[in-house]
């Protein structure tokens, strides 16, 4: 029997340019779970108010993170963990997938059913489930399926922010991250989700939570502080916010900070822009002297037996909690 996996991210662009950013954007703003909102009322505030302005703006943002050898970090590292995945389980079929670009989930899922892959486990990149990122997923696998012919023994991993591996690799390169310096806080800066989501029974915040919880217990005596970033619009989305976290931090007499987000596995602009440049830029104005952010796990060995791990264990060792 063909067994296979598949990672799925968000997405990227597939160039910094304006152009390549619309199309980008207009699926992800546009998937009501991203946006719960009434489509009748979004749609003309995303066509006609943010399509027209933000992916110019977008643009210089991915352009200031772009490689020049590989292109966009989340995609390059994505890919990378895909290979080294199949270098390790090479009895299985290893495939990766974006939610709001090429290669797209359903073309992904056809793939496999062209091999004729009978067990298939699919790894949302999300330590911490949340409806829009998690429930996407699953609303697009849900819909493959509800009109094909076979539908193969299927296992989704819904989060893995519990699993005691993944855990353990990340307090570890926040412990070595943590000892190059002298720092007075660490911040774990987790993507936000707007409160409203909570209240109907999202359980991202909770996880959130959790996810600190199990990382104190492993980082002893370092200090911790728990914020969101990535706020967008004006509803009331989880805090304490990074950016106003780090502007008011140096006036309490914490100015040398390390930051890491367990929200994402690989690095992308909410890391390499939003926490490395702009707030960095807002701390240290602020009267900071220190400032370091912890690299996503990306395609680091440890990481990889991780979704090792993830991929071959017993469907209900990793289940939503």
């Amino acid at each position: 029997m063909k067994k296979g996996i598949l990672l799925i991210n968000l997405g990227t662009p597939v160039a910094p340019t304006a152009a390549a950013v619309r199309p980008y954007l207009r699926r992800f703003l546009g998937d009501p779970r991203v946006i719960a909102m009434p489509r009748l009322l979004w749609k003309p505030i995303l066509e006609l108010m943010i399509l027209p302005k933000r992916p110019a703006a977008s643009a210089k943002m991915y352009q200031a993170i772009w490689s020049q050898d590989y292109g966009s970090p989340l995609a390059y590292y994505t890919q990378k963990q895909a290979t080294r995945l199949q270098a390790l389980l090479p009895d299985r079929i290893v495939k990766y997938a974006f939610s709001y670009s090429a290669p797209f989930i359903p073309e992904v899922l056809r793939e496999f059913a062209r091999e004729q892959v009978e067990e298939l486990t699919i790894i949302p990149l999300y330590p911490q489930y949340s409806t829009t990122t998690v429930g996407s997923v699953t609303d697009e696998i849900t819909a493959f399926y509800h009109k094909s012919t076979f539908v193969p023994n299927l296992r989704v991993l819904t989060s893995f922010y519990q699993a005691p591996d993944y855990i353990e690799v990340l307090a570890a390169k926040i412990k070595n991250a943590w000892q190059q310096k002298h720092y007075d806080k660490l911040l774990l800066s987790y993507h936000g989700i707007p409160e409203s989501y909570v209240a109907k029974g999202d359980p991202y915040a909770r996880q959130c939570h959790a996810t600190t919880q199990l990382l104190r217990e492993k980082l002893g005596t370092i200090p911790v502080l728990e914020t969101f970033q990535s706020k967008f619009g004006r509803a009331k989305w989880l805090e304490p916010a990074t950016d106003h976290t780090l502007k008011s931090l140096p006036q309490t007499g914490i100015k040398n900070v390390l930051v890491v987000s367990p929200a994402f596995v690989s690095d992308c602009l909410e890391t390499l822009h939003e926490l490395q440049l702009e707030n960095r830029e807002y701390f240290m104005s602020a009267g900071g002297q220190t400032y370091d952010v912890v690299p996503c796990l990306n395609d680091d060995e440890d990481f990889i037996k991780v979704l090792k791990n993830l991929a071959v264990a017993p469907a209900d060792q990793h289940a939503l909690r």
